[in-house]
């Protein structure tokens, strides 16, 4: 279990993340929303031990997170390449970072379902469109079959029909596999379909956590209303008869 306890980070004399505790079981999903400068692309960060808690702990069954190989769908998809290597060969990172070997019919599949041709695996970033780009990143990020696979964005480059197609294959993926999902992400619509549990962060505090269904019905708070009423309004999210 991921277990996020207490967690302090200081920029400065500011804090971005203050008094943030959650915890994720294997084969869940915790969607992480609020809006931009909440602290959540920070919160992953942390999760991955790029940036130091000022206090609190991170922990993933009691040891350090980097233990367990967590894999990361970047926000920004072609960035999220080596530019002068090719997709392929940066896909297969992961697999060959832990001396595993490359299974045919696992890559197969995910490309398949991913919609990804095999050709747009001999391009480099810069030659692929930022879908594909998008695509590519979520294939790397599964490969290996992690535990923990952390989600900053990941269907904002996407289009509607994709996103919802994409969706659905990490979902059924999770269910095959049983790895420990946390979304960011300003989609509540994908946030409520998808996730267990809702996460809201406010100035770097969880404002209210609560099963995903619960959210759409009747957020705890104030702030989480407004999140909600908001996706209304913009047809992000159906209202629950």
């Amino acid at each position: 279990m991921l277990v996020v306890d207490q967690v302090c980070v200081r920029r400065g004399a500011v804090f971005t993340l203050q008094d943030v505790s959650l915890s994720l079981a294997p084969g869940k999903t915790l969607a992480v929303v609020g809006e931009s400068g909440a602290g959540k692309s920070t919160l992953i960060s942390v999760i991955l031990g790029l940036v130091p808690c000022a206090s609190g702990a991170v922990t993933w069954d009691e040891a350090p997170v980097r233990a367990c190989r967590p894999a990361l769908v970047m926000q920004e998809p072609r960035s999220a390449f080596n530019p002068v290597m090719s997709l392929g060969r940066s896909v297969m990172e992961p697999v060959r970072a832990q001396g595993l070997e490359v299974d045919a019919n696992r890559l197969a599949r995910l490309c398949a379902g991913l919609k990804i041709a095999p050709d747009v695996l001999d391009r480099r970033p810069n030659e692929v469109s930022i879908g594909q780009a998008q695509r590519a990143g979520i294939l790397r990020a599964l490969i290996a079959a992690p535990p923990l696979v952390l989600f900053d964005e990941p269907l904002s480059a996407l289009d509607a029909v994709t996103q919802k197609h994409t969706a659905r294959l990490i979902a059924q993926l999770q269910g095959e596999e049983g790895f420990a999902a946390l979304i960011v992400t300003h989609d509540l619509g994908y946030a409520s379909a998808f996730a267990d549990d809702i996460a809201v962060l406010r100035a770097g505090r969880i404002e209210e956590l609560t099963p995903a269904n619960t959210f759409v019905e009747a957020p705890e708070t104030a702030y989480g209303r407004t999140l909600r009423d908001a996706a209304f309004a913009l047809g992000a999210l159906e209202r629950v008869a």
